[in-house]
């Protein structure tokens, strides 16, 4: 009796669940490098239009190869699938390239998560209107604090001069050496079209400053909504509800992204700002571990190089009124 159950405890440890048959794992990756070439220049419900040798087509993201954070208006990407554009047709995004910069922020200061904006851009164009709606310097400086994380150049696009003078804003901003174009309606546009010429420029504002109405005379086809400020609150209604790729006609892009009405930089460290400064990065290294640059730090090396001449006292001022944008 003994041997049965001895018997029936081997068989019991024995005893497995069916193995799933499964393909053996391996390390080689997917070659596509032989797959075109896309620009995404739109995202709109998991469908990404893509402009590939002058003709649109739709893709959707397939199982990449590196994710990457998703993918951005503004990123390079290879196509597997129908690419003829042809109405119903369909490819799968199977690969996104490198990127050369990625521009993100955060819902705001509460949040960490960084979002991402668009991708490969080398400049940025901080559109400001001087008047209706009124510029918000603290806007202006977390839009330029997530510049200079991504690494792509800013511009002060000042509109609206008609309505107010851009002296102040000048002042403020020129000494952090920021190219700084003011326009206004119908005026002309040649000084705004040599600096985006060639370049891929993204345009980012707050609701109703006329980047839309900019955008759409750079590009007399662009047809992106326009709006007007609201009475009631002075602020702008949001219009353009997605991030649009454009192609320049003389050579170049404009990113266009929605208004937005807060900017959050959670995501960025002080350390990374001041790395965006060569002048300012070499006088950092002499200040105290976890210096913070600001007003009244102890033995800031930024004090000493105002006292010695090495730095102007405009260029720090205006810098540490932009690192207040941490605070």
């Amino acid at each position: 009796m003994n041997n049965r159950w001895e018997k029936h405890d081997r068989d019991v440890e024995d005893f497995d669940r069916p193995r799933r048959r499964t393909r053996p794992r391996t390390k080689e990756r997917p070659d596509y490098s032989a797959l075109p070439v896309a620009r995404v220049i739109s995202v709109d419900r998991g469908r990404y239009r893509c402009l590939l040798d002058g003709r649109h087509v739709t893709a959707v993201r397939g199982r990449l190869i590196d994710r990457k954070g998703g993918v951005v208006v503004g990123d390079n990407v290879r196509l597997d699938g129908d690419v003829s554009g042809e109405e119903g047709s369909l490819s799968r995004i199977v690969e996104v390239l490198e990127r050369s910069t990625m521009l993100r922020r955060s819902a705001d200061d509460a949040d960490s998560f960084e979002r991402p904006i668009v991708a490969n851009a080398d400049q940025l164009f901080i559109v400001t209107a001087l008047a209706d709606p009124q510029p918000r310097m603290g806007m202006i400086d977390r839009i330029l604090v997530a510049a200079y994380d991504a690494r792509i150049e800013p511009v002060l696009c000042l509109t609206k001069a008609d309505l107010a003078s851009p002296d102040e804003l000048k002042h403020a901003y020129e000494p952090l050496g920021v190219p700084i174009l003011v326009t206004e309606p119908d005026a002309d546009l040649s000084e705004i079209r040599d600096a985006i010429g060639g370049r891929v420029t993204v345009f980012v504002g707050h609701s109703g400053v006329g980047k839309s109405t900019l955008v759409n005379r750079l590009i007399p086809d662009a047809n992106r909504a326009t709006g007007e400020v609201s009475e009631l609150t002075g602020k702008g209604r949001h219009t353009s509800t997605s991030a649009l790729a454009m192609e320049l006609p003389g050579g170049g892009w404009i990113i266009d992204t929605p208004g937005v009405r807060s900017f959050g930089i959670m995501h960025v460290s002080p350390e990374s700002v001041v790395g965006a400064f060569p002048d300012l990065r070499e006088i950092a290294e002499d200040c105290p571990r976890g210096c913070k640059h600001e007003t009244g730090a102890v033995d800031c090396a930024f004090d000493d190089a105002v006292a010695d001449g090495r730095l102007s006292p405009e260029r720090l001022a205006s810098f540490r009124r932009m690192e207040a944008a941490f605070i």
